[in-house]
């Protein structure tokens, strides 16, 4: 009887860390939603959205911020509005910045991959989520310049590099910065 006790012991603590995985990860779609609302209208908006990416990663780890992100995007794909503007729906993702919604889950995943190598040191932490992010930068670069081309005629690569990625990069940074002592800070009173 000993055994069947400890076996459903583990069935309900597996069962409630993963109510508690799947409360968190709604939380911060929660999150990275709100904080796209929060916008500066511009050809790519600045919005909080980036803090929120960076956030949850650091604060769900590389699986759950990854998994958060992508059902982020695709509950905007489904219609809710959750990006910039209240916009949702496939035809903002199939838009000029749609590729740097998408380009989000380089974030996650550039920092699950460190994770999963380095742990959580901060070193690693940092250096992923500006690799992550340069390659969503990336990403939606070549997806605005392809985009933006076939709809409103040719746009030169260092062009959409001046409108779409070197005015973000400042505040990208102090984002990351801001996501960091935040995360830490949220890190000495809860554990996630």
């Amino acid at each position: 009887m000993k055994g069947a006790s400890t076996y459903q012991n583990k069935t309900v603590a597996k069962a409630a860390q993963h109510t508690r995985d799947l409360t968190y990860i709604a939380l911060t779609v929660g999150l990275i939603s709100v904080c796209s609302w929060i916008s500066v209208p511009t050809i790519v908006p600045f919005t909080l959205q980036t803090f929120a990416v960076f956030a949850s990663v650091l604060l769900l780890g590389g699986k759950r911020g990854t998994i958060a992100i992508l059902c982020y995007i695709l509950l905007g794909l489904a219609g809710a509005p959750v990006f910039s503007n209240m916009t949702g729906g496939v035809g903002v993702l199939a838009g000029p910045t749609g590729g740097y919604i998408i380009g989000f889950l380089f974030v996650g995943l550039a920092y699950w991959l460190a994770e999963t190598i380095f742990g959580k040191r901060l070193f690693a932490q940092i250096t992923s989520l500006v690799i992550g992010l340069a390659v969503c930068y990336a990403f939606g670069t070549a997806w605005f310049v392809l985009v933006y081309g076939n709809s409103f005629g040719e746009i030169s690569l260092a062009s959409a590099l001046t409108t779409c990625v070197v005015p973000f990069i400042p505040v990208d940074a102090l984002k990351l910065a801001c996501a960091l002592l935040l995360t830490k800070s949220i890190e000495k009173r809860i554990k996630l």
